[in-house]
């Protein structure tokens, strides 16, 4: 099994809150990690899928009355909306008794939706982490090549299995339980070809500004039809909305944000794009490669520091900018090439934001000065730099 690197801060959020949600897609290692987690404490798992362990919770004050020093790992919770009512009233019955931390492990794959519940009923009460798949730093200890995390992505099943066609196989499987089976269960009625139609035309246009108006005319729907598609497919943690920098009022600033498919094997899945040297031919490389980086970069800073991208209309742009703590403004430009270079719009948009750190996160192994205060470095490198927690607040 993987190490994986926020264990430690569920067992901290654990120790310091009665419940602690974790969120992530379907697949990506949750009930592995919480029986992991469980294993080291006295826990009961409980799947809220299976018809007889949701019996078990048919009296959940009585069940969590016999099992009063237990922690208890609840798997797909926000398959119950109900639960988060009693789960408020028997914390707070355990917090007057003097047990306040370590009730509860709530698991979901519905991003929004579950932390609207939880939030409206377990205000004060809950920590929240997600789990993302697999990123360049977890895997440096496995024979897992950086390429090959690239083109396979971070879900395990996917990532760990040796021959590139079985990998691409389970991640067909995967687009097509999300789509037959997952979001039906959640209650959107979409058909679910239209779904896959929209979600290969995001991969298509991976890491690019989003035209709602261009995408309705593809699928023959609204715009409305288009944001609520997206909508979905960001609170199940499969497509990411990168916000665009608002604050330097005096230029003309895109507006749009930037969408990526979140996880890169998805992107290669839904293209059928199935090995390395196809990919590096493939007109989406550019674009996998930033998002891939992205998301790996993201993973590794958590929730904290805000982080946007800066595009001006006259073509001055940054791929990231990160504020890891106040006064500071990292500029992160993203290159597929080991010998990477910036444009003039680069350098424009360093001083508009006022950029603190220039950075160039190349497809190399090495680390080099650039001149003019560009630091050019691998993508392991700087998540290495970003394991100690960001500040910001």
């Amino acid at each position: 099994m993987i190490r994986r690197r926020i264990q430690d801060e569920l067992n901290f959020l654990l120790d310091k809150n009665p419940a602690v949600v974790l969120t992530g897609p379907r697949q990506v290692g949750k009930t592995t990690l919480a029986l992991e987690i469980g294993s080291s404490r006295n826990a009961i798992y409980i799947d809220l899928e299976r018809p007889q362990d949701v019996a078990k919770l048919s009296d959940i004050e009585q069940f969590c009355l016999a099992n009063d020093d237990t922690l208890l790992i609840l798997d797909e919770v926000q398959r119950i909306p109900g639960i988060f009512a009693p789960l408020r009233s028997i914390i707070d019955q355990r917090r007057r008794q003097g047990r306040k931390t370590g009730q509860f492990l709530l698991l979901g794959s519905a991003s929004i939706e579950l932390l609207k519940q939880s939030s409206e009923s377990l205000a004060g009460r809950i920590g929240l982490v997600e789990l993302c798949p697999l990123d360049a730093l977890e895997i440096e200890t496995e024979r897992i090549t950086l390429h090959n995390l690239w083109l396979k992505g971070g879900f395990p099943e996917s990532c760990l299995d040796d021959d590139d066609r079985s990998s691409l196989d389970w991640r067909w499987n995967f687009i097509r339980t999300y789509l037959e089976r997952d979001i039906p269960q959640l209650g959107p009625r979409i058909p679910s070809e239209t779904l896959r139609r929209f979600w290969t035309m995001l991969a298509h246009h991976q890491g690019g500004l989003l035209n709602a108006a261009h995408l309705a005319g593809g699928l023959g729907v609204s715009g409305q039809t288009v944001g609520r598609y997206l909508d979905l497919l960001v609170d199940l943690l499969l497509v990411r909305r990168l916000q665009p920098w608002t604050r330097n009022a005096g230029k003309r600033l895109v507006k749009s944000p930037k969408v990526y498919v979140r996880d890169s094997g998805i992107v290669h899945a839904l293209l059928e794009i199935g090995d390395f040297n196809t990919l590096l031919g493939h007109p989406v490389v550019g674009g996998s490669w930033e998002g891939f980086v992205i998301e790996n970069i993201l993973a590794a800073v958590g929730d904290r520091p805000p982080r946007s991208f800066y595009r001006t209309a006259g073509g001055a742009e940054i791929d990231l900018v990160l504020e890891p703590t106040p006064g500071e403004r990292w500029a992160i430009e993203v290159k597929h090439s080991t010998v990477p270079s910036v444009s003039k719009g680069f350098y424009i948009a360093c001083e508009d934001i006022q950029a603190t750190r220039r950075i160039i996160i190349h497809s190399g192994n090495d680390s080099f000065p650039m001149g003019e205060g560009i630091e050019a470095m691998s993508l392991q490198m700087f998540m290495s730099l970003c394991k100690a927690p960001f500040t910001y607040h």
